[in-house]
């Protein structure tokens, strides 16, 4: 049985070949790119923008790199899905809840980015969905497997002697909150509207629920032309192309490397926030982040394997 965490992303969600094509047009024709290699461009791609999203905060707050990402990213999805508007009371609540669970997650997100490294945002952000996947179960394997990734958290937490920003961490909780509500309602955003409708919905959702602290936090900048372009950019990287790439390799995959794969998020998040910024984590840090991710890992194959 497939981690339940992953459950829908990895639904059939048909995507047109030729959008697959332009939004991946960087990496070549993407059927010719093996998919384990889509996918880590894909987790690349959407680290890199969040390290061109930290570079945006000497401008704009963290609501306005928000609202230009889920604004330009909502655009763009809903331009390619142009999704009907006719949902149902219940249907459209769900949308509602998701597209809040957006918001809510990538605000975090970036208010964190604003405080602690990327790695330690990343890697906390992600013990929140990997946590609920865990949680409905009764082994007591799995029970392991939420107790390494908590002790995980706690040293990123500066268990270990790091010293962190307390509201920087509060941020990542908050992300994490963020993350675990956007794995649920995109389950069952999912199973009512097919394809990638439901998300560009959700987006659009999301984007209207930040718009209020972007124009608070960053006013007139927003409208600056080279603030927009990044900001476009920001939505490329870390939503529109990762999306794509993640979509067309999934066609191709088993669902179980594709859920392996993915567990890889946090160490690529350090490592890009090594790499770009020169954010340096502690060792205590770096085994906290070898923590969540062995969990994912572990409890990934070993519910694969009882299939």
């Amino acid at each position: 049985m497939l981690h339940p965490m992953y459950a829908h992303a990895l639904r059939s969600q048909p995507v047109p070949a030729s959008t697959v094509a332009r939004l991946v047009g960087t990496v070549g024709r993407p059927d010719a790119v093996p998919p384990p290699v889509l996918m880590l461009l894909g987790m690349f791609s959407t680290q890199l923008g969040a390290a061109v999203a930290k570079q945006l905060f000497g401008t704009t707050s963290p609501g306005g790199t928000t609202t230009l990402r889920l604004g330009f990213a909502a655009l763009i999805l809903l331009a390619i899905a142009r999704p009907g508007l006719r949902l149902g009371w219940r249907t459209g609540g769900l949308v509602v809840g998701f597209g809040l669970m957006l918001a809510l997650m990538n605000l975090s997100f970036y208010a964190a980015l604003h405080r602690v490294p990327l790695g330690v945002a990343v890697t906390i952000g992600f013990a929140g969905p990997l946590l609920v996947g865990l949680a409905g179960s009764r082994r007591l394997l799995d029970a392991g497997w939420a107790v390494l990734a908590g002790g995980g958290v706690l040293l990123i937490s500066g268990l270990g002697g790091a010293s962190v920003d307390g509201l920087g961490l509060f941020f990542c909780v908050a992300t994490a909150v963020g993350w675990a509500g956007y794995v649920v309602f995109g389950g069952a955003v999912s199973k009512r509207i097919p394809g990638s409708r439901g998300l560009a919905l959700g987006m659009a959702v999301g984007a209207l629920a930040v718009l209020p602290f972007g124009v608070a936090g960053s006013g007139t900048a927003l409208l600056d032309p080279w603030i927009l372009l990044l900001g476009l950019g920001v939505a490329l990287l870390s939503s529109v192309l990762p999306y794509s790439a993640e979509m067309s390799a999934l066609r191709r995959m088993p669902a179980r490397v594709f859920a392996v794969l993915l567990s890889l998020e946090p160490a690529i998040g350090a490592l890009v926030g090594l790499v770009l910024l020169g954010e340096l984590l502690t060792w205590p840090q770096f085994l906290g982040v070898a923590c969540v991710v062995g969990a994912a890992l572990g409890a990934t194959l070993v519910r694969a394997g009882r299939a």
